[in-house]
């Protein structure tokens, strides 16, 4: 069973940084792409980024690109985000996931991902 908690949400200020981090178990975790995900109020779930299986390709959105990094220390089955220059903007509960298949590459449908964590919810506010 595959189980992904996500941490280290909570309240930034915006120009700040947050460091989010996923632990997966259940599946080999070096076999299977990951990414992030976000929800705000009343939006639909968007992609923020997303990492290959070995960590060699990532792939953001537009609206993050340049300010969050994506990484995953396969030794650890983590996968980490790290924000930086926050805005108000950023605020919305934040999802890992895990790719359906081991395939190469990055993806950033929804459709993409078989298992999700519960979420952790990140504030921009002063």
């Amino acid at each position: 069973q595959v189980q992904l908690v996500e941490s280290g949400g909570g309240l930034g200020q915006p120009g700040g940084s947050l460091r989010l981090a996923c632990a997966a178990s259940g599946r080999p975790f070096s076999h299977f792409g990951m990414g992030w995900f976000r929800q705000a109020p009343g939006k639909e779930r968007e992609f923020v980024a997303a990492i290959s299986w070995g960590g060699s390709s990532t792939e953001f959105a537009d609206s993050v690109k340049g300010r969050f990094t994506i990484s995953r220390d396969n030794t650890k089955n983590t996968m980490y985000l790290q924000m930086s220059s926050l805005k108000p903007e950023d605020t919305a509960v934040y999802y890992c996931a895990q790719r359906r298949t081991a395939s190469a590459g990055t993806r950033a449908s929804v459709e993409e991902y078989a298992y999700w964590g519960r979420g952790t919810q990140v504030t921009v506010a002063s």
